[in-house]
């Protein structure tokens, strides 16, 4: 049986915006006070200008880590968990409401598309408190699924041949 090789496509920035921009469901690592990561599962999307965006709350604690240390990181995964997917570091900047609100328009376009009441959106946003993560791209991985090591594949396969060519020797007898 065939197994599935795992891949590692190296790409422009080009490449990494096009890839992220239908993927929508993240995990975004931030620095705790004590250095140790955080996770968040979030939603996001790229801007016009290429930055990644989240919309959130101000209470929360990516934003509390972020405002100490606006180290991310962001594994941007495909719909199916199994699927490829690519790590993406940068610095991130936090904008609140009412400031962020076009900026939120923007987000909301990248993840949803056009919205039926513009001026409810914007309303709410201001009404909720929330701020806008956007993050600067300085660095990404490559764009990577898992599977077996393709450097391991032809021992595997010579290994499953021979092995195969014994059990054809022993019901030779």
């Amino acid at each position: 049986m065939a197994r599935k090789l795992a891949t590692e496509d190296i790409v422009e920035r080009s490449e990494l915006l096009d890839f992220v921009r239908p993927r929508h469901q993240w995990v975004l690592v931030t620095l705790r006070a004590d250095g140790r990561p955080q996770t968040s599962p979030v939603t996001g999307g790229v801007s016009p200008a290429g930055k990644l965006v989240i919309s959130t709350y101000p209470e929360r604690d990516k934003v509390v880590n972020l405002g100490r240390d606006p180290r991310v990181s962001v594994c941007v995964l495909s719909d199916h968990f199994g699927g490829a997917w690519v790590q993406v570091d940068g610095q991130a900047v936090i904008t609140y409401a009412p400031e962020a609100v076009d900026d939120m328009v923007d987000y909301y376009r990248a993840v949803s598309g056009e919205h039926p009441h513009w001026d409810e959106f914007r309303e709410a946003m201001v009404r909720q408190g929330k701020c806008l993560i956007t993050i600067d791209v300085e660095r990404w991985g490559p764009i990577a699924t898992g599977g077996f090591p393709p450097s391991l594949a032809s021992i595997d396969a010579l290994s499953e041949l021979l092995t195969s060519d014994e059990e054809d020797d022993e019901g030779s007898d």
